[in-house]
């Protein structure tokens, strides 16, 4: 009988202090996503912009609208001829082309800032006076930034429609605009699946929603 009682003495301690243990610190938050990035290359000691660099700006334009991105970065860079001075100015005017470039296909300047690294950050490493063409290149950037939850449908059914609408600027019938059209019904049951099938398709980032 007193080994039983102590038994029941010891289970109800043991209870306790597992009752009274502190909860586990919450796990650390995610890290950010890492930017997305274009990448147009050029001729040995020049700033113009072909056409498949052109082809890249536009990408890189969509993904500015479609992300509702705060900023671009453009950083340019050059391959080991030339002097270290010469290079670092040819960089940042590369940098300027391709943000020129960028204005006119829609991007506000404002949004856009230009880096010339001259040729620190080589993508293949070579000893100095290699004209590696994969050196001549400006770098795209945009933070991949979260947008604000939204709180109910109607605001996340209109978040929908714009990022198709930024996407798809041609077609004017088809399963995007006759979704957006019951989103501004008030049809959000029925508009909301097709966008979010439309956008997860074309890979764009879907808004968070609560």
């Amino acid at each position: 009988m007193l080994k039983k009682l102590l038994g029941l003495v010891a289970a109800a301690y043991l209870l306790g202090a597992c009752a009274s243990e502190p909860p586990p610190p919450p796990p650390p938050p995610p890290p950010p996503p890492p930017p997305q990035a274009f990448m147009v290359f050029f001729d040995w000691d020049s700033t113009r912009l072909s056409d498949a660099s052109l082809n890249v700006l536009e990408q890189a334009r969509d993904a500015f609208k479609a992300k509702q991105a705060a900023r671009i970065t453009a950083t340019g860079h050059t391959d080991t001829t030339g002097t270290e001075a010469y290079n670092m100015a040819l960089s940042l005017r590369r940098a300027n082309a391709v943000k020129g470039a960028l204005v006119k296909l829609g991007v506000p300047a404002a949004a856009i800032t230009t880096v010339g690294r001259g040729e620190a950050g080589l993508l293949v490493q070579t000893g100095d006076g290699v004209r590696e063409p994969q050196n001549r290149r400006v770098e795209v950037t945009m933070p991949q930034m979260a947008a604000a939850p939204m709180t109910n449908d109607q605001a996340y059914c209109a978040q929908l429609s714009r990022l198709w609408r930024n996407y798809d600027r041609t077609t004017a019938q088809g399963p995007g605009p006759q979704a957006i059209a019951k989103c501004d019904a008030g049809d959000y049951a029925g508009g909301i699946p097709v966008l979010e099938k439309l956008l997860t398709d074309a890979k764009i980032q879907l808004p968070p929603r609560t």
